[in-house]
């Protein structure tokens, strides 16, 4: 029997795929998000490297920036952890077809690794119960590169899944946000450019942002039909970027 190290905390959420009302799915609970800086001294403070945390980190942002280089040049990557491999997107319309940015897109596709997936036996999984539903951003889909909870395209559309999203009320401080993470700027979305407004489902055009990270803010009155006195706000936990 494999040994549990792990355990991993997960909270149950209506599945809007189905119209059973008493079905539902688990989303892990995330604590934050790791840096590389966190994950290296994690190895030395926890798993006993016997290399320093700034030799380790030096390492790994050596590793990570050739990966990126070999990667962009067309090669697949195999890790064990973790595979890497170029994607190109989009219909091309004949054998004499070139590809088009406007038409196509090229990405990195990431996939879990057997040396990966053979941790997964060793994970509980504990059901903390069914979530506090209230305003949520589950995901964010960049339309134009499939990109999911990661790039920004500017000028092009961006799905945002979520729960009592719907963007309503006169208070001056509802809408939808990007906030610059190294200035702090707040860009509003310019309320002709939301497209979609539904609880569950806002489809944006992404302002033209500048390079850079950002957060994503929503804000609104809205909740089961009717409008609360005082906006509320939700800021999605991931870290969105624009190359």
């Amino acid at each position: 029997m494999t040994e549990i190290l792990h355990s991993v905390k997960a909270y149950l959420y209506d599945n809007a795929l189905t119209s059973d009302p008493d079905d539902y799915v688990a989303r892990v609970n995330s604590e934050r998000s790791l840096t590389s800086e966190e994950i290296c001294e994690s190895a030395v403070s926890r798993g006993g490297a016997d290399i320093s945390q700034a030799s380790m980190l030096h390492g790994t942002k050596l590793f990570l920036k050739e990966m990126a280089y070999l990667l962009c040049d067309g090669y697949s990557v195999n890790t064990g952890y973790f595979t890497a491999t170029p994607l190109i997107r989009g219909v091309f319309n004949s054998p004499d077809d070139t590809f088009d940015p406007e038409r196509h897109t090229i990405l990195f596709q990431f996939n879990q690794g057997d040396a990966l997936r053979n941790e997964l036996s060793s994970i509980e999984v504990q059901i903390m119960g069914v979530a506090d539903t209230g305003l949520g951003i589950s995901q964010v889909t960049d339309i134009k590169t499939g990109s999911v909870n990661d790039q920004l395209t500017p000028g092009r559309n961006l799905r945002i899944d979520g729960h009592k999203l719907k963007v309503a009320g006169d208070d001056g401080n509802t809408g939808i946000f990007f906030v610059n993470q190294s200035s702090e700027e707040e860009t509003r979305v310019d309320a002709s450019d939301l497209v979609i407004n539904n609880p569950s489902e806002l489809l944006i055009i992404i302002p033209e942002l500048d390079a850079g990270t950002y957060k994503l803010k929503v804000s609104t009155q809205f909740s089961r039909g009717f409008l609360l006195k005082e906006p509320r706000m939700v800021l999605f936990d991931k870290d969105l970027t624009v190359l």
